[in-house]
């Protein structure tokens, strides 16, 4: 089991490392290194050392998950945090867990990933101009992080969404705690919001312009595909496609079907 026995960091360890990154690449690898939630630390470590019956013969990553996919993407999704027996065990984001299940699906069925399943960091899996990244890169106990520990890991998501600035044209964001998570971030980036601060819903769609150069940026919000919502059909596979097929289409990656009549 790959775990650091060092004493946990200050909790301005993100706030003083982020900004310092100069690649994603950068910022992945020291994101992994992070200790700087006591909670959350125990949690991923005791997960690793109890693990599930199905997995006892897997060493598990047990760190930080970075986000997944490439640096020059124009579509991010937005998830909650690793699970404690999937991301936690993988060491990749939405991987071999039920909700990563059901993501890759979607995304390999609209043509944005290269298989249909993500089972290890190995498996050969590849997203085409698309990056995933949570606000917590930590296994929460319960899936439920703290307002404090969301907030101190706020400066990596931060700094990320800084680097896939270039080419970032859409987001799509899985869950209320990730659109709650996530405005704050874009407003402080210099995204103008509207106010009041636009309500989450599955399907909803807010616009934000930069303030600095008027480059538009388009939210799109959707049910997170955890086990319950889709056991109990609150999302639906069609549905996840469809607010995944909205975010390629609004990031350029589709074509945007034509519903106007002849001549339209």
């Amino acid at each position: 089991m790959r775990t650091n026995r060092r004493t946990t960091q200050k909790p301005d360890f993100p706030a003083r490392t982020a900004p310092r990154t100069g690649s994603l690449d950068e910022l992945d690898a020291v994101i992994a290194t992070c200790r700087a939630c006591p909670r959350l630390v125990a949690w991923r470590e005791e997960a690793a050392r109890v693990k599930r019956r199905a997995f006892r013969d897997w060493e598990y990553w047990a760190r930080p998950v970075p986000g997944f996919g490439p640096s020059d993407a124009p579509l991010t999704i937005v998830g909650l945090a690793p699970a404690a027996h999937g991301g936690n065990r993988t060491g990749r984001i939405f991987t071999g867990d039920p909700s990563g299940d059901a993501l890759y699906a979607a995304l390999y069925d609209i043509g944005l990933a290269s298989q249909p399943t993500a089972t290890h960091r190995g498996d050969g899996l590849e997203l085409y101009r698309v990056r995933i990244t949570v606000p917590v890169h930590c296994a929460p106990p319960d899936n439920r992080p703290t307002t404090t520990e969301r907030d101190t890991c706020r400066p990596w998501l931060a700094r990320e969404l800084e680097l896939l600035r270039p080419t970032l044209r859409a987001i799509v964001v899985l869950g209320a705690f990730a659109w709650q998570a996530l405005l704050p971030v874009l407003a402080e980036a210099g995204w103008q919001t509207p106010r009041p601060r636009p309500a989450f819903g599955h399907g909803a769609e807010v616009m934000l312009t930069h303030a600095g150069d008027g480059r538009p940026l388009h939210l799109i919000g959707g049910y997170h595909p955890s086990q319950r919502n889709m056991s109990t059909r609150t999302l639906t596979p069609a549905m996840l496609r469809d607010v995944l097929r909205r975010g390629a289409e609004a990031g350029g990656l589709l074509a945007r079907p034509h519903h106007g009549g002849p001549g339209a």
